[in-house]
């Protein structure tokens, strides 16, 4: 176990550096990745609660390699504190490990490690003295807000400022591991009949909405029947509204010419073409995310005009044909889907925020000229803060005389009921945070 705890505590550290988490596990062998990955995820849900933890056992701050495998370790020693069971389909259970064996385990990995060994003896000792002292430091731990969410400081006032009815929902959820959402290919079966395949292989889903399951359990795809072969994706219940709603009334209608920029990694993308066929372009900035478009459509059998270019220039890649429909899933801080990759919350700044939203309003400027009239454009980001979502769109509607908002969804919350009857279904394990509206171009 100590070779893995390093190699977790490494990727700690390269978030607390600023790194992706992400990166840290594609540098790794294939063999440590599932293993690292999982426990990488618990200790970032618990990292606030384990700065303060080691703060209250340690005031002079540990060098880097120190500091991150004690709080690997003290991360790892945490329940779930909130209370609150991981409802149904929400993934794997928490993992628990035997207090003594835990420390153990982290001040072998220190021995192992040329950068901690002479701090092998204080990582020992402050890891004893929790174990003798673990009520005591955790109730003073929890007067830090911080370290009570486990998310920044400045994150959680952000979210009570933007949703104040439901700021701890949206926290809490972020702490549960997301479940595994599937879309079934219609063109090639319905959803009723693969959730039948699924129990054929004793796997357990829950439905919903007119294309999704919810497993009871994640597992790797490949186990997935007829994954390869095109019959389903994985995607996330409010991810999987995009579609629909820029196609609402338009499926029927062959032909169209719709527009999806910022597309990688594609599965929405792919969505819209199970539903309808269409005239699709789909544009991302990175050649590199392009080809994994290009691999998703090729495994479900769909074809669409995949370009590397910059969406927000236009006069690079448009043929001066109007479009029909543009779906436009913005860059954004990703605050929406924290569950799913907890090391974001981590990585953000403040300013990030400002930043991102200038380059959305860039994007909407840049696209709208490219709609036709009676056009409709649907606006979406993977954030729970209004900045990246209503007042994003508030802004563009004041500036655009032409626009006018179609009823939509607005802010969906992770976790939450809030506006759970756009799902037709109740989404067990609840449903990533995102914002979604429809903005339509009024006729000349």
């Amino acid at each position: 176990m100590h070779a893995q705890l390093l190699r977790v505590a490494a990727c700690v550290q390269a978030v607390e550096q600023g790194r992706s988490l992400t990166d840290s596990l594609a540098a790794l062998e294939p063999v440590w990745r599932p293993g690292v990955q999982a426990l990488s995820f618990e200790v970032l849900r618990q990292l606030g609660l384990a700065r303060a933890l080691l703060a209250a056992l340690a005031p002079r701050r540990p060098d880097p390699p120190v500091r991150a495998l004690l709080q690997t370790a003290l991360a790892l020693l945490q329940t779930d504190t909130s209370g609150d069971a991981p409802p149904s389909g929400s993934g794997p259970e928490r993992p628990c490990y035997n207090p003594h064996t835990l420390v153990d385990q982290a001040v072998e990995a220190a021995k192992n490690q040329r950068s901690t060994q002479r701090q092998a003896a204080f990582i020992n000792a402050c890891l004893r003295r929790y174990l003798r002292e673990s009520t005591a430091l955790l109730e003073r731990a929890q007067q830090d807000p911080e370290a009570r969410w486990n998310h920044p400081r400045w994150w959680v006032e952000r979210l009570q400022a933007d949703h104040p009815d439901h700021w701890q929902d949206i926290l809490r959820a972020n702490n549960r591991p997301g479940p595994m959402a599937l879309r079934v290919n219609r063109r090639r079966l319905s959803r009723n009949a693969y959730a039948v395949r699924l129990r054929e292989v004793g796997m357990a889903a829950t439905v919903f909405g007119d294309s999704g399951l919810v497993l009871e359990r994640p597992c790797p795809v490949d186990r997935l029947p007829g994954f390869a072969e095109g019959d389903c994706s994985v995607q996330d219940a409010a991810a999987q509204l995009a579609a629909p709603i820029l196609l609402q009334g338009l499926a029927e209608v062959r032909g169209l010419r719709v527009l999806d920029a910022c597309a990688a990694p594609g599965g929405k993308t792919a969505h819209l073409l199970e539903l309808a066929d269409l005239d699709l372009l789909a544009l991302d900035v990175d050649a590199v995310r392009c080809e994994r478009i290009t691999d998703n459509l090729r495994r479900l059998d769909l074809r669409a005009l995949v370009l590397a270019a910059d969406a927000g220039q236009s006069a690079s890649w448009w043929d001066g044909r109007p479009f029909d429909a543009i779906l436009l899933d913005a860059p954004c801080t990703a605050s929406g889907i924290v569950r799913r990759h907890p090391d974001v919350r981590w990585l953000r700044r403040p300013s990030d925020i400002e930043q991102l939203a200038r380059v959305q309003r860039q994007l909407l400027e840049a696209l709208w000229p490219l709609l036709r009239p009676g056009g409709r454009l649907v606006y979406a980001t993977c954030s729970v803060f209004r900045a990246e979502g209503a007042q994003q769109v508030d802004a563009f509607l004041s500036r655009h005389t032409d626009a006018v908002q179609h009823p939509s969804v607005g802010h969906l919350l992770p976790g939450s009921t809030v506006a759970a009857d756009q799902f037709n279904d109740n989404v067990s394990g609840g449903h990533d945070g995102f914002f979604y509206a429809r903005i339509d171009k009024a006729c000349s």
